[in-house]
């Protein structure tokens, strides 16, 4: 099945005057806080508490209007939880990410990665055409603020090991492991 990737919204990063929606929700991998403004997600974060997944949300975008409203990125959430249960293999929803123009084609290649299949940092690298750059791949990796949307879980090292995972390497493996079948 082929499913259509929205682009992101590219801007210079600032938080000012957005208005941000958030939700917490329950899923295999523990807390999930999903964010999103009108143009479409801007933050997905999974953690061990509720209340540190808010801070988080709050700190990354400080001079935003940031409000509690389940109900306003539940669809978003749905999409998300669909493939984390093991319902579907893309997450087709709006993004409204920051971010430099080199951090914007790695996100977009990290989509490209297919549903249970790796690339190293290397990869990713030739991929975008800087196969020097696979420790900027990893930097951008690393300030994806969209959990699983961008899998940036599907990277790893060139060795085969996992690598870090900002939202937890226990939750990196459960994703590969769980896209792969491996139970």
């Amino acid at each position: 099945m082929h499913t259509s990737r929205r682009p992101a919204t590219t801007r210079t990063p600032t938080a000012a005057g957005r208005d941000i929606r958030y939700g917490l929700f329950t899923t295999a991998l523990g807390p999930m806080l999903v964010a999103g403004t009108a143009r479409g997600v801007c933050h997905v974060a999974f953690g061990d508490h509720r209340d540190q997944l808010v801070l988080e949300l709050q700190n990354a975008f400080a001079s935003a209007t940031v409000q509690q409203d389940d109900e306003t990125v539940a669809a978003w959430a749905s999409s998300i939880s669909a493939q984390l249960e093991g319902e579907a293999k893309a997450i087709d929803i709006p993004l409204d990410l920051d971010g430099t123009s080199f951090q914007q084609r790695v996100w977009t290649a990290l989509r490209r990665i297919p549903f249970g299949e790796l690339r190293s940092y290397q990869e990713l690298a030739i991929a975008i055409g800087q196969p020097t750059a696979a420790r900027a791949v990893a930097s951008a990796c690393a300030s994806n603020r969209v959990a699983v949307v961008i899998p940036c879980h599907r990277v790893v090292r060139g060795t085969g090991a996992p690598g870090g995972y900002r939202w937890g390497i226990e939750r990196k493996r459960w994703l590969i492991n769980s896209e792969r079948g491996i139970a």
